[in-house]
């Protein structure tokens, strides 16, 4: 919980760039599976929603699959803050009920040394019945691929 703490203050103290949108190239790695892929981060402005788009793909989305939400996206000198929420209804997989689940995330990235941290908090549903429920933490690598 030390990065929802983080994220309290730095929300309090830090001051939004709001106009700034940033492209990072993060690789992943798990096990001997390694992946690269696209992030980009607009912070919300007057007229517009913040967006986070991973390989250009939007993660706000909704379907009757389920729905997940960018909530906040803070953009400041050191550090990128996202925070995002997905919800998914119950579901029937191979015979088996699963009640409905969310995920909330909170990613950290910093910006000098493109450290992303990631915090994903899992409850119910089927993801917390194949990935365990609670908190898990996560470290990727980013690199800023540019600024506009």
């Amino acid at each position: 919980m030390k990065y929802l703490y983080f994220l309290s203050l730095l929300l309090c103290a830090a001051p939004v760039l709001a106009a700034d949108f940033l492209v990072f190239t993060c690789e992943r790695s798990e096990n001997n599976y390694t992946e690269t892929y696209q992030l980009k981060v607009m912070a919300a402005s007057k007229n517009q929603k913040a967006k986070v788009f991973v390989d250009d793909r939007d993660l706000d989305r909704a379907s009757e699959l389920g729905q997940q939400a960018i909530k906040n996206v803070v953009i400041a000198e050191s550090t990128v803050l996202i925070s995002m929420e997905a919800q998914f209804p119950p579901e029937n997989f191979d015979g088996i009920q699963y009640g409905a689940g969310s995920v909330i995330t909170v990613i950290i990235i910093n910006r000098s040394t493109g450290q992303m941290r990631k915090a994903e908090t899992v409850k119910g549903g089927i993801l917390s019945a194949t990935l365990g429920e609670g908190t898990k933490t996560y470290q990727e690598q980013c690199t800023a691929a540019n600024k506009s």
